[in-house]
């Protein structure tokens, strides 16, 4: 049976690991770098919520071009928060922040080619 309940720390695991990853149901996933200011995370969080809600809408609509471009809106949010690619305490935090505001200037920048 499936909880819907987040897990605190697991066994074994050390501090810095539960800084870096959430445990939902079993499942390990890579949380938001801590380094990026709260404005900064929320925009990415936008783009990120418009991204699945356009996977979910192209899905039901059988559009597969505009599936492929919800998901490159959620990719680059995701890598912008730092939940995916590099892992971000393997970087130093200017590139770090830098990834963020690359994410932020390519998401705006498929605003402006989807307007």
């Amino acid at each position: 049976m499936f909880s819907d309940d987040v897990s605190g720390p697991r066994a074994g695991s050390t501090p810095e690991d539960d800084e870096r990853w959430l445990v939902i149901n079993g499942r390990r996933w890579r949380r938001t770098d801590p380094s990026l200011l709260p404005d900064v995370v929320e925009q990415l969080k936008s783009h990120l919520g418009r991204g699945r809600s356009g996977v979910r809408r192209a899905k039901q609509a059988g559009d597969d071009r505009a599936v492929a471009a919800a998901r490159e809106r959620v990719g680059l949010a995701k890598n912008g928060l730092g939940e995916r690619g590099a892992y971000w305490w393997e970087e130093n935090e200017p590139d770090r922040l830098a990834r963020a505001q690359d994410a932020l200037s390519a998401l705006e920048a498929l605003d402006v080619n989807e307007g």
